[in-house]
């Protein structure tokens, strides 16, 4: 009865004629003929020989570019006293990250101290030994062995400044202060430091990691059944919780070599321009990688294919009174492509949009 009614709408409206009946395929169908106003309304398009693309949905995560970021770590040991940033703030080159309380600093300073004497200690000697030996009071060994003296303070004093360039230089004071500042602007993406905390200088975790967020890398899992769908160069379309409409694209840049001992799966990383900043470190993400396999095989467009009693069909436009409904067998569907297996030949022509309205028709008892 809904057919019925269907059909009589869309011969009303469209203008459709119906006459004797005839065989397509293994579909019993009518003569329609397609009016000037439904022409108008149907697209037609046809059957071609494509490349079959293929898709992998995987999930990921978003990590910071790490081969653009700069880890800050410690000049010398000691005891945080204050961290004046957190995880994800945004700072500039020069800015006070932190300060910390170091024997190191304050054994350096009074070295330098002592370097300070010495050296004036032994510029005076020098003097005077000069000013003997000059006037033949004093023998040549005397004014040289003073002169060797006055050259070793001068290296003793150099390799404490030295020193205390390397434990951090201007950022230190006599007090023992070491003050930890942002060697560049960017956004804080790591942050293994709290107050309170005792430092070692040969610890190998940096204090802070810090990057500008410009490009951004997508990290997803594939599985070991899908390691021959990924291959560098692949292109990825990205989709995240925070943002459900927005697309983002980039292609896989690495594909990992060794899978994870315990879970199993191979890591794939993809490169991301993130100008708006919009991505977040540890963000959710939806993955789908899609390739272009070597082989082919007739696409045409997914909404031409109508779904009926479990099989597949499409309405062949050879005329606007010679139409057919035509039985066909998809390979796959990717995207608002349909690979054909069977069915259609290539330059056949199909309606992909109002189809559902002509295979009502051609099929209506």
């Amino acid at each position: 009865m809904r057919k019925a009614i269907l059909y009589m709408m869309v011969a009303g409206i469209a203008g459709l004629t119906s006459c004797e009946e005839k065989k397509t395929g293994t579909m019993e169908t009518k003569q329609v003929c397609v009016s000037d106003s439904l022409a108008k309304m149907i697209t037609i398009d046809t059957a071609k020989e494509t490349d079959i693309k293929n898709e992998l949905k995987l999930t990921g995560e978003v990590s910071f570019d790490e081969n653009n970021v700069v880890k800050v770590f410690p000049f010398a040991s000691g005891q945080v006293m204050n961290v004046n940033v957190s995880l994800g703030d945004k700072v500039t080159k020069g800015q006070l990250l932190a300060v910390i309380r170091s024997a190191d600093v304050a054994g350096n300073y009074s070295d330098l101290t002592s370097a300070n004497a010495d050296l004036s200690v032994a510029k005076r000697q020098l003097q005077q030994a000069d000013y003997l030996y000059k006037n033949g009071i004093s023998s040549e060994r005397d004014y040289t062995e003073a002169k060797e003296n006055y050259t070793k303070a001068i290296a003793a004093n150099r390799k404490v400044q030295e020193q205390i360039a390397i434990n951090g230089g201007g950022n230190t004071n006599a007090s023992g202060t070491l003050l930890v500042k942002a060697p560049r602007s960017g956004y804080i993406v790591e942050k293994n430091i709290t107050q309170g905390n005792f430092i070692r200088q040969d610890n190998s975790n940096s204090l802070f990691t810090i990057s500008d967020m410009k490009d951004v890398w997508i990290k997803a899992n594939v599985f070991e059944s899908d390691i021959a769908k990924v291959k560098t160069g692949y292109q990825a379309k990205i989709t995240t919780l925070a943002y459900p409409d927005k697309v983002f694209m980039g292609k896989v840049n690495n594909v990992g070599s060794v899978l994870d001992p315990d879970s199993k799966v191979l890591t794939i990383r993809i490169t991301l321009p993130n100008t708006d900043m919009l991505l977040k470190p540890e963000m959710f993400t939806n993955v789908l990688i899609s390739n272009d396999e070597a082989a082919q095989a007739l696409s045409i467009p997914s909404q031409a294919v109508v779904f009926d009693s479990g099989k597949n069909y499409v309405v062949v436009y050879n005329g606007k009174c010679n139409l057919a409904v035509r039985e066909v067998s998809v390979i796959k569907t990717v995207e608002d492509t349909t690979y054909i297996g069977s069915g259609l030949k290539a330059g056949d022509k199909v309606i992909s949009k109002n189809q559902l309205l002509l295979y009502n028709a051609l099929t209506e008892d």
